[in-house]
């Protein structure tokens, strides 16, 4: 398949969101969205995002406990995806995110930066890291 994948980092507060290429090859971060307490999922950025870069699939981050089991998250999660699926007709897949944003933080250290102030561009990394995850898999 080709055409656009728009990866999602699902949060309370921040949703990182990642992009790949035509060729669903590279994922990169692509921006972070930010959702006020006691807010509504910003859908309008989301499906602004999905048409400016005329994406194709989305996959969300399916964030599981250790032992690989669903939590309140998990539903919240499933929840967002079945949300984006009937707003967009796109294609809509779960991912594993155990651990990315773990990764992300450990990457942004070793790269000699800060993550102080810097949750945002963590959120991003985070979802690129889960799109990429996808990605490989799917070859």
């Amino acid at each position: 398949m080709t055409g656009r994948v728009l990866g999602v980092d699902w949060g309370e507060r921040r949703i990182g969101l990642a992009l790949s290429d035509d060729t669903r090859t590279i994922a990169r971060p692509l921006t972070t969205l930010t959702r006020r307490a006691g807010k509504r999922f910003p859908m309008r950025p989301l499906l602004a995002a999905c048409a400016e870069h005329q994406v194709s699939a989305i996959v969300v981050g399916l964030p599981l406990d250790a032992q690989g089991e669903e939590g309140a998250a998990a539903e919240a999660a499933r929840a967002l995806a079945e949300d984006i699926a009937a707003r967009t007709s796109l294609p809509v897949t779960l991912w594993d995110e155990r651990l990315t944003t773990a990764r992300a933080l450990r990457t942004v250290r070793e790269l000699g930066g800060s993550t102080r102030d810097r949750k945002g561009d963590v959120d991003a990394l985070a979802a690129a890291l889960i799109l990429q995850h996808y990605l490989d898999a799917q070859r």
